[in-house]
């Protein structure tokens, strides 16, 4: 498996959920287990279904997480040093040129993207069309609605 890049911020979010999983979430659906057997009969027992599907889910996404940070490749955006080059882990505030409208976006990983909280997808059209622009470029973006131009106006390493 190749690596894959995602900021500081994402992988910490990954660890917590991990250790939330081992320490909380495991643990509880092996009581929930526990205490639907203690019910008898198995094969019409509608909680101990459950709980065994939860447990499944629970033990898929530990292996999902596990396997995502061990082939995470950890970018600190402070560090990076790309001269005001749009780069992965870079904020970006632009203009949309046909409307005026500004916005700032970070670009993350894919499974930090969170367009609430202002951050894109690297693998996002957006993204793609930003990566590698400076200050005062234009960047083109193919959407549903057509090209849309995006003046690059600030790019920073936070």
């Amino acid at each position: 498996m190749s690596k894959f890049p995602i900021t500081i911020t994402g992988a910490e979010l990954l660890r917590a959920e991990l250790q939330r999983l081992k320490t909380v979430d495991r643990p509880n659906v092996i009581a929930a287990i526990a205490e639907a057997r203690s019910h008898g009969d198995l094969s019409e027992n509608a909680e101990y279904e459950a709980a065994k599907e939860r447990q499944g889910f629970i033990e898929g996404r530990i292996k999902e997480v596990e396997g995502k940070l061990g082939n995470a490749q950890i970018i600190d955006p402070k560090l990076l040093d790309a001269d005001g080059r749009v780069v992965f882990g870079s904020t970006v505030e632009m203009e949309d040129l046909a409307s005026g409208q500004t916005a700032t976006y970070q670009i993350v990983g894919d499974d930090e993207a969170d367009i609430k909280q202002g951050k894109v997808s690297v693998s996002s059209p957006v993204a793609r069309a930003l990566i590698g622009k400076y200050a005062g470029d234009v960047a083109e973006v193919q959407t549903p609605g057509g090209i849309r131009e995006y003046e690059v106006i600030d790019v920073k390493y936070i």
